[in-house]
């Protein structure tokens, strides 16, 4: 039996004129690469759990459009996508199901709205994807594939993770490749569409298993950049310490996103930047206690911690480890002057990098029934805008187009290539600056 794992992540922005500005602007385009050369841990993870006497086949389709169907004949195929592409998904599943190919379908997007997916698949899976496999492929090999596999009620225990099928993937395709270390957030953030919302229990996995996974890739890539594919990675302080420990003697330069609250924990820090940590992507969302007040639904954890946001990214990029500030335009409680406030803090905090998008009410999240409910979504079923730069709902403090023009301003003033330039460099020269004054107070001490 053949089985081909295809993975849909071509995001693209249906704002033409962002499209056009992305392709001109260093920071986008930069992000835009990364997030699209990416491949899909998720089907390499199952294909690790996929018993031997099943061929396998990788594939990436970035446009539906340039797909000329697969190289070969399967017997069967499982698809991954994001909610962005999750139409263009369809359209090709319905192209395998007439051909008489099984189609599997699975993730965020499907959890959300099985019932929709059904439509298009043969069989789906609800929740996590490992409890459910070896009993899906089981019944595939018998011709008595289920229509619905639900794994919610049965969260997955990463200490039996499997190895992912790195060597599945063309080596040249890449310029990073992903590992998880945990799964889930301590957080609940209105908007995030992320594992919690697959399973909210938090889990961390077993380091001993997270380092053989690099030695996996390493044996592919000899000088790999790795991306730890968590939501949240030192949620868990003891954990990631054990974590980062292990990894410096791997000599990799590694990424990850974290919480404003690293910036707290000096040692944490100091085992990052010596186990290669090149860079942090933090959610800040907004600079403003307006912008924040509420986001966070457990605690309004995220509101409490504006006062350190200028301290903590200081402390962290004084380690040589350099912060991406993650900001949200157009949610409730900011307007028009939002914008002028991100530029101004990126300008005055000294981040190195920043990325911005617009508020996103994705399906199943707590902001898309909030919005819902009052009649605030432009198209409920509009998925192909739920890529972080359209605009998919009307905001409460400005027009759809005050928000739309008010981005493509922002974008441009953020990522132009004199921006971005004064960003790197004013970094560098504090790096110096920290340098020279520790040198100083050393030799002054001897």
């Amino acid at each position: 039996m053949k089985l081909g794992l295809i993975a849909m992540s071509g995001l693209r922005a249906h704002n033409e004129e962002l499209t056009r500005l992305g392709l001109t602007m260093p920071g986008f385009v930069e992000r835009n690469k990364t997030i699209a050369s990416l491949p899909s841990l998720g089907l390499l993870t199952l294909a690790g759990m996929t018993p031997n006497d099943i061929e396998l086949g990788y594939f990436e389709v970035d446009d539906i459009a340039d797909f000329n169907g697969l190289p070969e004949d399967y017997d069967a195929i499982a698809i991954s996508s994001f909610s962005a592409q999750m139409k263009d998904a369809y359209v090709l599943a319905d192209q395998f199901r007439p051909q008489g190919v099984r189609v599997i379908l699975g993730g965020l997007h499907v959890t959300a709205r099985p019932d929709e997916a059904l439509q298009h698949a043969d069989s789906i899976i609800i929740g996590e994807g490992e409890p459910s496999w070896p009993q899906l492929v089981s019944d595939l090999k018998r011709g008595e594939l289920q229509r619905r596999y639900d794994s919610r009620a049965t969260p997955f225990d990463l200490a039996a993770a499997p190895m992912p099928r790195y060597d599945l993937l063309e080596p040249e395709r890449y310029n990073r490749l992903t590992v998880q270390t945990q799964r889930g957030c301590p957080f609940d953030c209105e908007f995030c569409a992320a594992s919690i919302r697959l399973s909210p229990l938090f889990r961390v996995k077993p380091v001993a298993k997270v380092v053989a996974e690099i030695r996996r890739i390493k044996e592919i890539w000899s000088k790999p950049f790795i991306e730890l594919a968590d939501d949240n990675t030192f949620a868990n302080k003891k954990h990631a310490k054990r974590l980062v420990r292990a990894l410096i003697p791997e000599q990799i330069k590694w990424f990850t996103e974290t919480d404003i609250s690293v910036a707290r924990d000096g040692e944490l820090l100091a085992l990052m930047r010596d186990s290669g940590c090149a860079q942090v992507l933090i959610g800040l969302e907004s600079p403003t206690l307006a912008g924040l007040s509420g986001i966070e639904q457990k605690s309004n954890w995220k509101a409490k911690q504006l006062d350190s946001y200028y301290s903590a990214i200081n402390r962290i990029q004084s380690f040589g480890i350099t912060v991406n500030g993650c900001f949200v335009m157009g949610m409730d409680g900011t307007g028009p002057e939002s914008f002028q406030q991100v530029l101004d803090f990126v300008r005055e905090s000294g981040l190195y990098e920043v990325q911005v998008t617009i508020q996103t009410a994705f399906p199943e999240t707590p902001l898309y029934d909030r919005l819902k409910a009052s009649g605030r979504l432009i198209n409920e079923t509009a998925w192909e805008m739920c890529t972080l730069f359209d605009v998919n709902f009307r905001p409460d403090g400005m027009t759809v187009q005050e928000l739309e023009n008010k981005f493509l301003w922002l974008v441009q003033e953020l990522y132009s290539a004199e921006a971005t330039k004064a960003r790197r460099a004013s970094f560098f020269h504090t790096r110096r600056e920290l340098r020279n004054d520790v040198g100083l107070r050393v030799g002054g001490e001897r």
